[in-house]
């Protein structure tokens, strides 16, 4: 099969699986995901070995019109977060599933229908090889991601999807209007490695910036674009672990990745006012989003915070527009994943055993619940930036990055940000492992089901080994450097 088959494959079988969704008996919509998520991760991983070899991957979709094709074209970056998706859609379809059952979730066939269409259109966003391509799938995602933000059918519920298509739709107009301007002002909408725009006079032009910014700022949650995340924590966790680490929040940040390295290129994207504007939004982001994590009680809240601070870790390296910063970010935008998945996971698997959502419930579960808070433990101190784990490469890398553009005030909050995290993260861990003693309750042990556990457990592992593990650093360094390479003429 060739490679641009294999592409068609990766966003073709999640669709395939939300389509059995609907019509396979309740007890398996969650379950029917598996064959597909592992050919998912297949295909992805056929067409990593290509791009490793120096090849980009092209498919021709279909033609809007013969100057207007909608067409994949697959390079290091791309395939870095498709592979992401892929990896993450198959534990999580085991966790969904487990979910589910542990939850007795209601409408369990729209649920797991919209929950793998949402990784087709994430997949099609990492495959995109022009921006009408990346606007048509971006713009699925919002619309496939809805059924799940109001899936509780609450008054809550309805409220954050309505603040959701607000926000994300908003977001989506301003990209459509930059991708008409490009396409007006240029005669193409293909991305090129060091900027489409880079020769341009266009490229100047700091409300185009500022347009294509907006776009893809929405889903990337810089504040103060970011209200509607916290929001959608009413859906269930699944969710929140799609939301957070998968599909949402990640094709924001890719996008600004994109927009940095293959719309503007580093340098008219400097000159037009972008990295000092992207910088100080992402800053404050960081700062702001971590105050306010301090004063979360509710878990999800507290981690959705966290998601919030540690997206604009990735939106500072792309502001940062350095070979290194560019490769610490694309490093971070996998191994963010793979943290944050774990944490949700566990807040998703407390809830199911325990019913607990405040931290103040959460007192002595640590003991009570060991594989839990063991993966919980793994992914807070990896959020933290300890070495060994899988947060440390790509913050190493930002903050080399920040050396190299002389941005010293970046360089100091990336260090404060560490002590932020720890100051939100490691209060949950005190609570469930030594809790004062008017709060101790039973003591039996009362673990979630292996549906629930596994995955955690497989994504803590991988947090671990991206971390130190020589094969995975080895791939995820070859990644970084071709995509670094390709949009700065060097290496990281």
């Amino acid at each position: 099969m060739s490679p641009g088959t294999l592409s068609l494959v990766a966003v073709a079988a999640p669709v395939l699986a939300g389509l059995a969704a609907t019509i396979v008996p309740r007890k398996l919509a969650g379950w029917v995901a598996l064959p597909a998520a592992a050919v998912a991760v297949w295909a992805a991983a056929s067409i990593l070995r290509t791009v490793l070899g120096g090849v980009a991957v092209e498919q021709q979709l279909f033609a809007l019109t013969p100057a207007l094709p909608l067409a994949f074209r697959v390079d290091a970056l791309g395939v870095t977060f498709a592979m992401l998706a892929a990896g993450l859609w198959l534990v999580a379809s085991v966790y969904a599933a487990g979910y589910a059952e542990a939850t007795k979730l209601k409408h369990p066939r729209r649920f797991f229908a919209a929950f793998a269409v949402s990784i087709a259109c994430a997949t099609g966003v990492a495959f995109a090889g022009d921006l009408l391509t990346f606007f048509v799938f971006y713009e699925l995602l919002t619309v496939a991601t809805y059924p799940l933000v109001v899936h509780q059918e609450t008054a809550r519920a309805y409220a954050a999807g309505r603040r959701y298509l607000l926000f994300a739709l908003g977001g989506g107009l301003a990209l459509l209007v930059a991708v008409i301007w490009t396409w007006q002002a240029t005669g193409t909408l293909a991305f090129r490695a060091g900027g489409m725009l880079a020769d341009s006079p266009v490229a100047a032009s700091g409300a185009l910036l500022a347009l294509f910014l907006l776009g893809v700022a929405v889903k990337a949650a810089v504040m103060p674009f970011h209200a509607w995340l916290p929001g959608a924590m009413v859906a269930p966790t699944p969710v929140s672990a799609l939301l957070h680490a998968v599909a949402v929040v990640k094709a924001g940040v890719f996008g600004l990745l994109r927009v940095v390295g293959f719309v503007f290129g580093p340098d008219a994207f400097i000159a037009a006012g972008g990295r000092t504007a992207l910088m100080s939004a992402a800053l404050l982001t960081i700062i702001a989003g971590s105050v306010i994590a301090l004063r979360q009680e509710h878990l999800k809240r507290r981690l959705a915070y966290s998601t919030i601070v540690h997206l604009s870790y990735i939106a500072l390296g792309a502001a940062l527009a350095t070979p290194a910063a560019f490769a610490g970010a694309t490093i971070h935008l996998v191994n963010h994943g793979l943290a944050k998945i774990t944490l949700f996971f566990a807040a998703g698997s407390i809830y199911a055993a325990t019913k607990a959502e405040g931290i103040g419930e959460l007192a002595g579960l640590g003991r009570r619940m060991p594989w839990t808070f063991g993966a919980f433990t793994i992914a807070a101190i990896a959020l933290m930036g300890i070495p060994g784990l899988a947060g440390f490469p790509g913050k190493l890398l930002l903050a080399r990055g920040a050396v190299e553009a002389d941005a010293v005030l970046a360089l100091l909050v990336l260090l404060g940000a560490s002590v932020f995290t720890a100051a939100y993260l490691l209060p949950i861990l005190r609570i469930a492992y030594f809790p004062d003693a008017e709060r101790i309750g039973a003591q039996a042990k009362v673990e979630s089901r292996w549906p629930l556990v596994l995955p955690l457990a497989l994504t803590a592992l991988a947090t671990v080994l991206f971390g130190w593990w020589s094969p995975a650093l080895d791939v995820q360094a070859a990644l970084a450097d071709a995509a670094t390479q390709a949009v700065f003429g060097v290496g990281r």
